[in-house]
């Protein structure tokens, strides 16, 4: 879902007053005051920093809040960052921290100490804004995807089994590849089981701190589609397409700009144009791959549309609009409003669809009340939290 000024009725969500969200926290030690400065202005929109100038500090403080993510310049004041590395190991807290080390140079002695000591990813000064924030990144989804091991079998293997396809697509699209839809088919397997089982509350709880928005968003689509099919009576192999739609719906926003996919704010006519062109992309990438099914590239190329002509890409008009497209613009608009972003908290549910229930001109009315009514389910509102 875009974040725009066009008439559209997705745009009245413009009009609601931004929230302050909570970011996840890095926490910065570095000797260079600028590039310390450098630092803190590349990650503002993204995360909460914690800026020091010493070792002995920053643990002092870690200890008590530890960041998700550590990064630890190589001479770091006062004995170097081996030093620190060390004093961090033996904290029970920050043991397991993972950190990312920023070199000034190529130096081989100290990338070996640091790996004896946990450390596995490193970048020599100076970086590009996009390669710090890929290795933050990637820092935070280990420890996210790490923690999943801890939840119910079905529900692990939905999650697990999702990104390492969802990655996949990401590193094919790089390549010009196409999209191999049995994998997709596959990953989503454990979900539709879930759904089944009516045990899906750890899918979408665990799922949250995941860095990867499109992929949060993406699995969410596709989880609350899948439920929505569910309970309207869809056969398995429809619930299949409904959740394999719902993971690629939004790929072509891999090749949308990070700085305009999260903007925190509202974006120029030019960023909403980019923004916009992730439908068209997501269509050329599905058309290389023969076997992805009608239903999923409906439900890619339609969940912009509304009923009454004011969606893009095609501007399709109420009749023609296909059920899984309207059943997609649905859950799209909803996971939109509750997604957490790093410009804003999630939305309520009930807040949500209480947005969605004036948007009679754009929307299906009676299958948002199916839906409304599927989630305030008792048995499914724990899964909103």
């Amino acid at each position: 879902m875009g974040e725009s000024s066009a008439a559209t009725a997705s745009s009245r969500l413009d009009a609601l007053p931004a929230t302050v969200a909570k970011k996840i926290a890095v926490c910065v030690i570095e000797s260079n005051p600028r590039v310390q400065m450098d630092i803190s202005d590349s990650l503002l929109s993204f995360y909460q920093t914690f800026q020091f100038t010493s070792g002995g500090q920053a643990i002092d403080s870690m200890a008590q809040r530890p960041p998700a993510v550590l990064l630890l310049d190589e001479l770091a004041p006062p004995r170097g960052g081996i030093a620190v590395l060390q004093s961090l190991r033996s904290e029970e807290a920050l043991k397991d921290l993972p950190v990312v080390c920023l070199l000034d140079r190529h130096n081989a002695g100290f990338i070996e100490d640091a790996k004896r000591l946990g450390v596995d990813t490193f970048l020599r000064k100076p970086f590009k804004r996009s390669t710090l924030l890929g290795a933050i990144s990637d820092k935070v989804n280990s420890g996210v995807e790490a923690s999943w091991e801890k939840i119910e079998p079905v529900q692990k293997a939905a999650l697990q089994e999702t990104v390492g396809v969802f990655n996949k697509i990401s590193d094919l699209i790089s390549e010009g590849s196409e999209i191999p839809y049995k994998d997709v088919q596959d990953s989503c397997d454990p979900l539709v089981k879930a759904v089944h089982n009516q045990c899906f509350s750890d899918i979408l709880t665990n799922v949250k701190g995941h860095d990867n928005y499109s992929y949060v968003h993406s699995l969410r689509v596709a989880t609350f589609l899948t439920i929505f099919g569910h309970a309207a009576g869809f056969r398995d192999d429809e619930l299949q397409t409904l959740a394999s739609g719902g993971l690629v719906h939004d790929i072509g926003k891999m090749s949308i700009p990070h700085e305009v996919l999260n903007k925190p704010g509202r974006l120029t006519d030019d960023e909403w144009n980019v923004m916009r062109s992730h439908v068209d992309i997501t269509q050329v990438i599905l058309k290389r791959s023969d076997e992805i099914p009608r239903g999923v590239r409906i439900i890619a190329e339609q969940h912009h549309e509304k009923l009454d002509g004011t969606g893009y890409p095609h501007g399709i008009i109420g009749k023609n609009l296909n059920e899984l497209a309207r059943m997609a613009s649905i859950v799209d608009i909803f996971s939109a409003l509750t997604d957490r972003r790093v410009y804003k908290d999630p939305m309520p549910a009930e807040k949500a669809l209480l947005i969605m229930k004036d948007m009679t001109d754009g929307l299906d009315m009676p299958l948002l009340s199916l839906f409304t009514q599927v989630l305030l389910d008792a048995k499914n509102r724990d899964a909103l939290q």
